[in-house]
């Protein structure tokens, strides 16, 4: 299966997929003359989780349809808070994915760095509150549905210290 939704629309790129993340691919994308600093974010599969220590795999799905418009709603979110950004990528990928390998990237150029960290960190923890994608932990006598859920929030309702 290969399920791809995007939206690409000037300096914004928004992505749901289930092929491999190419974290270069996107940071050169995010590059830009006018911005002197790119900000990545690379959130990785990792061997534990809340109570376990022997993770061995997760498995990522998602309300399919509903993906990229609340991406966009982040990312509209992001440029009325910082309004000089450059461009802006959240990508999530679903399905399957080992140890090491990245589930989702927030990449963010500006002119400025403190635009650019506080925009990210604003982007990845409303990315985790706010868009219907679940995950479920593998292990190696069996599996679970993550443990550390929320309920879905409105973008525009919360709230970053560093927002302009």
């Amino acid at each position: 299966m290969s399920t791809s939704q995007n939206h690409l629309s000037g300096d914004t790129r928004l992505e749901l997929t289930t092929s491999v993340l190419d974290v270069g691919q996107v940071y050169e994308w995010a590059t830009v003359a006018s911005c002197g600093a790119v900000v990545v974010f690379s959130g990785i599969v990792r061997d534990h989780a809340e109570g376990r220590s022997d993770v061995t795999a997760l498995t990522y799905e998602a309300y399919e349809d509903q993906v990229v418009p609340k991406l966009k709603v982040i990312a509209d979110e992001m440029r009325a808070r910082w309004c000089d950004l450059g461009r802006i990528a959240l990508i999530h990928r679903i399905g399957r994915l080992e140890l090491g390998e990245s589930s989702v990237l927030v990449v963010v150029s500006s002119p400025h760095r403190p635009e650019a960290f506080a925009a990210a960190q604003y982007a990845i923890d409303t990315l985790k509150i706010s868009v219907p994608i679940w995950k479920q932990e593998h292990w190696r006598d069996g599996s679970d549905w993550g443990t550390n859920s929320h309920e879905i929030s409105d973008p525009r309702n919360l709230k970053s210290s560093n927002a302009s």
